[in-house]
């Protein structure tokens, strides 16, 4: 998308642009920073990968940005790592001549023709070092080290290939240098299976209390540009408070789905693209494709960040993973959606860090699906502040103290180049849910349904009179441990209520989540006979869990049924059809058959839509009149 003007958002001047914009009369890109000067001892260290960039950053006191002017040794010595690792191995024992190699220091790097041929001794004298080694060494190791010393040298910033000076530097060159050509027709195919999910789920979430007091709170907020609350026609939004709403009914029901590591990842990022796509001038147009990749880039970068922690893998403890990596993603997402410089991509994530992190106290809760509305508009307004030139810490993501405050064991890597990048959408798919409720209930509703099959013959009703205890086998997952739940929020959050609405319906859908459905007398004498029990082997992780359930009668039989996967997990996802029969279901409540219809068209075919503002029209048309008085 390109685009060549500017617009106000929020009382702010908004540049546009676009990814593949080239028109005359665009803003200027910031530039690079240059580099400052550092010792070959650092170079040898960071090198070899026996000292990370962060912990050089902690013993040294001094930002690494700022003291990089050794990358080109550093990107020499990575590379001789892999060809030569042997010799690699001898040479890191080698204390001794790593200090004699840190004795020399780097010259200062610099933007400018001039600065390059300083580097020259440098290469000469790395080259002389490692040779004292040479009887250690095969000859076409000294070979390979002039050939890429020189060769590092004279190339200047192309080198920068080989290696980012930072983690967050290299998210920031994926994030502006991936292209369309770079989507596979997986990741295209799963991508949009999530956004048609996510739109359904989002209609249908503007039927709960949280979506209308979040609604109402905006309606402060005014602006020049505005985008649509989703099925809300004549409610019109700033772009970052139309992304918070709509992230709040995405997430309001936790129907939205999930992936591995644990987190929501379409919530945050959807809303954004759906309110930039209708607030940017309509012409030049955005394009399906655009959409796509976008989209798909802030899903990429929340995997890639929660790939860095053990503790990310697991059913989360301490932060909501949506407000963590979603708002990095949402800032990713918006980023390329706009077109943004890559410096101002590595800024954008700088200054959403700062807008990340919600407790999972607020699990169970109202606030709950504000994590997710607040990650949609905090990671758009961290892109419009890089715009204006906001500046962050431009190594956020290496530092414990920076994103790393959000996980222990965190071990950050730099990213791959953008030309040998892998999408983690492709590896790993979504799980899509047939009932709004945590994720690890999912487990407990098809254990649950069947034991009943043996227990209820012939459309009979459960024999609750003759049942005497209900055993749960699961995860030790303090927040969805809910005996007595007594709020729709708790109820989706509640491993025992939805044992025991399976048990007594035989089926779980929204409406079962109702209070007069949670607080049934039934209901209420089947919780009191639930127990758990959380085996050694359960873990608590969406890729490993399971449920055993156990129903045992008074006259003494026992009933068991496990579950180790469910119909929606990504180990056994939803046909197609079924999904789009889900996002039917959603969508009716809000939107005439039609417009149902064609949604689903558009989004199916969506790599070949020429012109978004056909998807963002569909989702302002007026509602029929009898969903209208429904919905009142």
């Amino acid at each position: 998308m390109a685009c060549n003007s500017t617009f106000l958002v929020s009382s702010q001047v908004m540049p546009s642009c676009g990814p593949h914009s080239s028109s005359p009369g665009l803003r200027q890109w910031l530039s690079e920073c240059g580099h400052g000067t550092s010792s070959m001892g650092i170079a040898w260290e960071l090198g070899l990968g026996k000292m990370e960039p962060e912990q050089w950053q902690i013993d040294n006191g001094v930002r690494l940005g700022d003291f990089d002017g050794c990358y080109h040794c550093v990107a020499v010595l990575r590379k001789l790592n892999t060809l030569y690792p042997k010799v690699f191995s001898f040479t890191k024992r080698s204390y001794a001549l790593r200090l004699e190699f840190a004795q020399f220091t780097a010259p200062p790097r610099t933007n400018t023709p001039k600065a390059q041929p300083m580097l020259l001794p440098l290469a000469l004298t790395s080259i002389f070092i490692l040779s004292t080694f040479a009887w250690l060494t095969p000859r076409s190791f000294h070979k390979q080290l002039r050939y890429l010393l020189l060769q590092q040298v004279s190339t200047n910033r192309k080198s920068r290939q080989w290696f980012s000076s930072s983690v967050t530097e290299s998210f920031a060159k994926v994030i502006h240098g991936l292209k369309v050509g770079h989507l596979t027709d997986r990741v295209i195919q799963r991508s949009k299976r999530m956004i048609l999910d996510t739109l359904g789920v989002g209609f249908l979430g503007t039927s709960t209390e949280v979506f209308q007091k979040a609604r109402e709170y905006s309606k402060i907020y005014s602006s020049n540009v505005s985008s649509t609350v989703w099925g809300q026609p004549d409610f019109r939004l700033p772009p970052t408070y139309a992304a918070f709403v709509n992230g709040v009914a995405v997430h309001s029901m936790d129907f939205d789905d999930t992936w591995y590591p644990a987190t929501h990842p379409s919530g945050a990022v959807l809303p954004v693209l759906m309110a930039l796509s209708e607030a940017l001038p309509p012409s030049p147009k955005c394009s399906g494709l655009d959409l796509l990749l976008a989209f798909n880039v802030g899903i990429e970068v929340q995997g890639r960040l929660m790939h860095f922690s053990k503790e990310a893998k697991d059913i989360p403890k301490r932060f909501h993973p949506p407000s963590v990596v979603g708002t990095l993603g949402s800032a990713a997402a918006a980023s390329k959606f706009l077109g943004l410089s890559m410096t101002e991509c590595q800024e954008a994530l700088a200054i959403a860090v700062s807008h990340a992190g919600a407790p999972m106290a607020n699990a169970a809760t109202q606030t709950k699906p504000l994590h997710v509305g607040n990650a949609a508009r905090h990671g758009l307004e961290a892109a419009f502040l890089a715009m204006l030139g906001l500046q962050g810490n431009k190594q956020v993501l290496d530092m414990e103290s920076g994103f790393g405050a959000f996980y222990a064991n965190y071990a950050p890597k730099i990213l791959p180049d953008v030309d040998s990048h892998t999408w983690l959408l492709d590896q790993q798919d979504v799980a899509f849910k047939l009932f709004p409720a945590h994720l690890a209930t999912h487990w407990v509703a098809d254990a649950a349904a069947s034991v009943r099959k043996q227990l209820v013959r012939d459309r009979g009703l459960l024999p609750t009179d003759h049942m005497e205890r209900i055993v749960l086998r699961i995860p030790d997952v303090q927040y969805v441990n809910r005996p007595f739940p007594d709020s729709e929020p708790e109820a989706r959050h509640s491993f025992q209520y939805v044992a025991c609405a399976m048990l007594l319906d035989g089926a779980i859908t929204a409406s079962s989540f109702h209070k007069h459905q949670v607080n049934r007398p039934r209901v209420r004498e089947l919780l009191g006979k639930v127990e758990l029990e959380h085996p050694q082997d359960n873990l608590p992780n969406f890729n490993t869990l399971y449920c055993e359930i156990s129903v045992a009668l008074k006259d003494g039989a026992i009933f068991t049924e496990r579950s180790d996967t469910f119909y929606g997990h990504w180990r056994k996802p939803l046909s197609q059809k079924d999904l789009q029969e889900k996002f039917r279901a959603n969508a009716c409540r809000m939107l005439s058959c039609h417009t149902v219809e064609r949604l689903i068209e558009i989004v199916e075919n969506l790599e070949d839509l020429e012109d978004c503002s056909v998807l963002t029209a569909l989702l302002k048309e007026p509602s029929p009149p009898e969903i209208v008085s429904k919905s009142l």
